[in-house]
């Protein structure tokens, strides 16, 4: 700690979810020591990142692609237990095994530039000086939720993805579930076996994806993704641009009808939603299922914004500032792009700490 309070270190990296877990096992893997080199900061209540938050339905055994961290493999996990529980006890298992002391629960309010070219992180346990910084928010905090003319007018209940508490609390009411990606369709099929009625609507047809889908094919979607990033646009995730799997449970809803989806409605009245040609759908309830935004705003005082919205990367640098690494964004947004991420931010900032001292700038 310096003489003004605040807190030295070389990085701080900011969110302890699988990216975030990933680049500090690599930052332990090249001689960096928690709390003395680099801080991990986590605004959640306990480990596990977005996945403590998910809904009790989610089982282990219906996530999808769920990737080990790196140099622990999470093995003889229950499938019918929810996935909250499963890997809140493995990221916490890792945290111990590796001792990643992740300083919890801790805001990040705003990251702007510091002292002797060091980045002045304003947290809710102090402010840190960091010669650089790993960030790793995802998206959790910011879900989208669309506006409509009437949305204010509805007397129901309206809802988002981050807030869904399982199939149970729709059991008998009339359930308009907005949205077509992965959410959106589990959601809908859930809620079909207890609710008095459900009207799926989405922006655009949906899109299924039959076959294998294999590395190649992974590697062809992240670069669609990856792409975006490169023009400085918003993130898209990897699912808008894979489609949805044709599996057995999608099959089966769509022949049931549960999948019959209508197109975008044009607002919202006090009873339900209305389309312009006439059409209405009385609801109790209407859940968004519209997806999140990267939860990035406290490094808005960086200016790392391109025109186009989104943040400008190469690999996981941030084109305008080479301190700021982003993880868990765009491309890397999958658990396993989380892992490769973090390992490529942590080469790239060994490179820029070896390269200058403390408190030198570095090609700024």
């Amino acid at each position: 700690m310096n003489d003004f309070g605040v807190r030295d270190v070389d990085v701080v990296v900011v969110g302890a979810g699988q990216a975030g877990l990933s680049a500090a096992y690599h930052l332990r893997r090249t001689g960096m020591e928690p709390d003395r080199d680099f801080v991990v900061l986590d605004h959640a209540p306990r480990p596990g990142g977005a996945w403590q938050f998910r809904w009790p339905s989610l089982t282990y055994g219906k996530v999808h692609g769920m990737h080990a961290l790196p140099g622990m493999e999470l093995t003889g996990a229950d499938g019918s237990r929810p996935s909250s529980e499963v890997i809140g006890a493995y990221f916490t298992a890792y945290e111990e095994r590796f001792d990643l002391r992740v300083h919890r629960p801790v805001g990040v309010r705003a990251v702007r530039d510091g002292e002797g070219d060091r980045l002045r992180v304003e947290t809710s346990e102090g402010t840190y000086a960091a010669r650089a910084l790993i960030n790793a928010t995802g998206t959790w905090d910011r879900p989208f939720w669309p506006r409509y003319p009437g949305q204010e007018t509805f007397r129901g209940r309206q809802l988002h993805t981050a807030g869904y508490p399982g199939p149970e609390a729709f059991a008998g009411q009339r359930v308009v579930v907005v949205g077509g990606g992965a959410s959106g369709t589990q959601h809908l099929m859930e809620i079909a076996d207890v609710a008095a009625e459900t009207t799926w609507v989405t922006r655009r047809e949906p899109v299924y994806r039959e076959g294998p889908f294999g590395e190649v094919e992974g590697r062809a979607a992240v670069a669609l993704v990856e792409e975006r990033v490169r023009r400085g646009l918003p993130p898209r995730s990897v699912v808008s641009v894979t489609g949805l799997p044709l599996n057995d449970a999608i099959r089966s809803a769509r022949e049931r009808g549960v999948l019959d989806r209508l197109p975008m409605f044009d607002r919202v009245t006090p009873t339900g939603v209305a389309w312009d040609d006439g059409r209405t759908v009385d609801a109790d309830v209407i859940l968004w299922a519209t997806g999140f935004r990267a939860a990035i705003d406290h490094l808005a005082p960086l200016r790392l914004r391109e025109p186009g919205g989104g943040i400008r990367l190469e690999g996981t640098r941030a084109v305008r500032d080479e301190r700021v690494h982003l993880v868990g964004y765009g491309p890397s947004a999958s658990t396993i792009g989380a892992n490769r991420a973090g390992r490529s931010a942590v080469t790239a900032i060994r490179r820029l700490l070896d390269r200058e001292p403390a408190g030198v700038a570095a090609g700024r």
